[in-house]
Parts: structure tokens; C-alpha cells; sequence
């Protein structure tokens, strides 16, 4: 059976505008799918759109919000239902990593990462379901990462964000199951961006490319629906000895 079209669907990315989610966001314009861009920054939003527009001709929305304040985010979806006329895709792909031992970390440095990598999530999916709902279904992808399962020295919030993120995913899979919302997770290991401070570059002949995750998730979404894959797990096949 050929994969399901995702042509005409609607789409919205969390922290679309670089790294993964920028890669997501053009891979779904490229397959013929109308998305809205979420992120924080509009230098970094104007930056991106046309790098998403240039992907593929389905029309892109770029659109400022914190998916730590709920509010925001019902705005961002709220336009986007009004502009395309339902939401069909979430995408949470926005993320922070701070990184340092407990006892180094500040109060406020916990509450930026568990605020955006964890409540983020609750606070879209949130403002999405009843949207979907009345669409007769939809799709919900959660960007987590190998941390979840993996836990490093000084990436206790880190690894704490991911790790809620993964249980999150699952209740909510078993919640939302019989309104024909599915929902699945996606781990990544290392992935060549700048996330985190890091150079992109560095280690780009060995990491997984954003496109990797990117594709993924595409065929999470075309994916026969009798059937779910609930949690992939990607990662470099040959990491850094």
C-alpha cells in the first residue's frame, strides 16, 4: 500500500524556526502540508520562513509565542485554525538544554528547562486537542530525545524534561486513542545542531542530521493508521568511539 498523502493537511511546529524542527517544518511544506511555525525569536521566525516557503509550495505561517505561557500558545493556534480552517498535525519539537551539575544549576535555569521541554508540551497539546476533535482526529508528534532513558551527569533537568515527556506521551496516547488522535515520540541521540550552545558542525560526520529526525516523523505520519508506532528511538549508527 502507498503511503497515506499529507497533502492539504495542517500542520503546527514548536520551535520550527532552527534545528529540527526547522528541518520537520520543511520536510511537511515539501509533502504538500500547510504549517505554522511557532518559536520565540522573530529574528530567528523571519530568518526561517523562507527557507520553509522554498521547500515546497504549501503556505507557511510564522508566528511569535513562549510555549511556556498557555495563553500564547491558544493564540498561535487559535490563528492558525482560522487561517487554514482546522489542525490536523502538532509537532512539539521546542526545546531548551541547560547544562550543569544540580548544584550549579539556578532556580530559574530549572523552571526554562522543565517550563519549555515539558509544560510546553501540555500547554500545545492542550490548546490542540479540542481542535482536533472537531477535525474527527489528528496527530500528535513529541520530539524527546535519548536522555529520557539515558541519564548523563550535569543533565539532571535535562534528562528530568525528557523523561516526563515520555511518560506524558504515553498517558496521553491512552487518552486520546479513541478520538483517532494518535500520538508517538521520537528519541533522538546526537543530533548535529546548534541546540544547547553547540557548534553544528562539529561532529556532523558521525551525528544524525536534522533531516534524519525529519524523516521520521513523516512516516510516523503517513503511517497506516490501524497501527502506531508509539515510541522510535533514532541514533547515530556508528557514534564517536
Amino acid at each position: 500500500m502507498p503511503p497515506a498523502s499529507l497533502t492539504g493537511k495542517v500542520a503546527v511546529v514548536t520551535g520550527g524556526s532552527r534545528g529540527i524542527g526547522l528541518a520537520i517544518a520543511q520536510a511537511l511544506v515539501a509533502d504538500g502540508v500547510q504549517v505554522a511555525v511557532i518559536g520565540r525569536s522573530d529574528v530567528h521566525l523571519s530568518q526561517a520562513r523562507p527557507r520553509i516557503e522554498g521547500a515546497g509550495p504549501a503556505p507557511v505561517e510564522t508566528l511569535k509565542a513562549d510555549v511556556r505561557n498557555h495563553a500564547d500558545v491558544e493564540r498561535a493556534l487559535s490563528a492558525t485554525v482560522a487561517r487554514y480552517g482546522g489542525l490536523d498535525i502538532l509537532i512539539n519539537n521546542a526545546g531548551v538544554g541547560i547544562f550543569k551539575d544540580v548544584a550549579d544549576m539556578t532556580p530559574a535555569e530549572w523552571s526554562e528547562v522543565i517550563d519549555t521541554n515539558l509544560t510546553g508540551v501540555f500547554n500545545a497539546c492542550h490548546a490542540a486537542i479540542p481542535h482536533m476533535r472537531r477535525r474527527g482526529g489528528g496527530f500528535i508528534v513529541n520530539v524527546s530525545s535519548l536522555a529520557g532513558k539515558n541519564a548523563f551527569a550535569g543533565a539532571a533537568a535535562y534528562c528530568a524534561s525528557k523523561t516526563g515527556l515520555n511518560a506524558f506521551s504515553e498517558a496521553l496516547m491512552q487518552e486520546v486513542r479513541y478520538d483517532n488522535i494518535r500520538v508517538s515520540y521520537v528519541m533522538p541521540g546526537s543530533v548535529a545542531t546548534g541546540f544547547g550552545g553547540n557548534d553544528e558542525k562539529r561532529g556532523a560526520d558521525w551525528k544524525l542530521a536534522p533531516e534524519d529526525v525529519a524523516e521520521v516523523v513523516l512516516d510516523l505520519l503517513r503511517h497506516d493508521p490501524r497501527s502506531l508506532p508509539s515510541r522510535v528511538e533514532i541514533r547515530p549508527s556508528k557514534p564517536r568511539k
